[in-house]
């Protein structure tokens, strides 16, 4: 299917980009323990440039992790993030200068058309809650605080005469570290009194923002991977539907209609409440959403305004009646086809919206009598029956 061709194409650059990821990290960590240094740039490069490198390679490489984690939520501001990052990497393996970097090179100069030829695919807007933004700004407003004031105290800290001691002093206060390096003085004075309670009041904000920020960021992590076991479709995946068919509802009309849409190469989404066959479609790679088929929030996620077509066939006419009224309030113009389980309910359906209802009982029954009576052309009966239902229905 297409969608499925385009969504391969986008995890590559989602695996590539992981791959370039640890191998930053380390190809980093390698070249920070190895002694000696060889390749045809080691002649020209300091020694203590190659060490550098090697060392700022593994942090890149951490900040690879977390934009292929972007690009996996298909976050613009990732895609960018990504493109910047892996020039990075294939520079930081050749200031390296040692043969275990030469891999880390290439896989940086091949993921990078990968990930520029989807630049469409990538255009989801970074969504932060109001609790992950005060996070944020907690967080770096506790560092910037512990930074400056450490440094305006600095006389009164053992160890702290700069800008870089300041800030290394209030990261491993705030995360409890600790290492006992860098202290306030201790003594009587007005001075190291002052130094000890803004130490104090470090380790309390400091903390306070490190669990908030924690927080906020594992909570929505919960969420996904519950979303995922419950067998719900993902925001990303929703997006890349286009042109696709609206199954409203499940039952044991509906089985049909899925294995011809599966037989061919048309997208389609199905929407029931009923979260056991959800995983079950799930499970057979079917894309599904646990969701009410009449409310409008899962036929938006579901991209009605981007469909072909819409299909309501479960067993409860009243049911597919109430969802097409709200995919015709949606989306006037899209097309319902509906699968009346009961032959009196076929004009109530199309008073409903739909531009073709379909009666199972009423064609199986015509089928049995005519093949009773002799007749072995069912398929063109078939299809006259089809034809005259489309006829009435644009007439009705």
């Amino acid at each position: 299917m297409a969608s499925r061709r385009v969504l391969v194409r986008t995890q590559a650059a989602v695996l590539l980009t992981t791959a370039v990821a640890l191998l930053s990290v380390v190809t980093g960590i390698v070249n920070i323990a190895v002694a000696d240094v060889s390749g045809p740039l080691s002649a020209y490069i300091p020694e203590y440039i190659e060490r550098t490198a090697g060392f700022t390679g593994a942090l890149t490489g951490f900040l690879m992790l977390g934009s292929a984690f972007g690009l996996r939520r298909g976050l613009r501001a990732a895609w960018y993030s990504t493109v910047v990052l892996l020039p990075v990497t294939a520079l930081q393996g050749l200031i390296q200068s040692n043969v275990a970097s030469y891999p880390l090179v290439g896989l940086s100069v091949l993921s990078l058309p990968a990930v520029l030829i989807n630049y469409h695919r990538f255009d989801g807007r970074l969504k932060l809650s109001t609790t992950q933004m005060a996070a944020a700004a907690a967080l770096i407003g506790t560092q910037i605080y512990g930074t400056v004031g450490t440094y305006t105290l600095r006389e009164h800290f053992a160890n702290v005469t700069t800008l870089t001691d300041a800030f290394y002093y209030t990261i491993v206060t705030a995360s409890t570290v600790g290492y006992g390096d860098a202290i306030p003085e201790t003594g009587a004075g007005a001075g190291p009194q002052q130094a000890r309670l803004f130490a104090m009041s470090v380790v309390v904000l400091g903390t306070a923002s490190f669990a908030v920020a924690l927080g906020s960021l594992l909570g929505p992590a919960i969420e996904a991977r519950l979303a995922t076991a419950l067998g719900t479709m993902t925001d990303r995946q929703l997006e890349l539907l286009e042109d696709h068919v609206v199954v409203l509802g499940y039952g044991d009309l509906t089985e049909p209609i899925i294995d011809e849409l599966a037989r061919g190469d048309t997208d389609f989404v199905v929407i029931t409440p009923n979260a056991d066959t959800v995983s079950k479609l799930r499970a057979r790679d079917i894309d599904a959403i646990n969701a009410e088929p009449s409310d409008e929030e899962p036929l938006e996620r579901a991209g009605i305004d981007r469909a072909r077509a819409v299909v309501a066939a479960t067993n409860d006419d009243a049911t597919d009646a109430l969802a097409i009224l709200t995919a015709k309030a949606m989306e006037k113009d899209i097309r319902v086809v509906a699968a009346a389980t009961q032959r009196e309910n076929v004009e109530k359906l199309r008073r409903a919206g739909a531009d073709t209802v379909i009666s199972p009982a009423v064609i199986g029954g015509h089928l049995i009598v005519e093949s009773a009576l002799g007749s072995d052309d069912t398929e063109s009966i078939a299809q006259g029956l089809l034809d005259d239902t489309d006829h009435r229905t644009d007439h009705s």
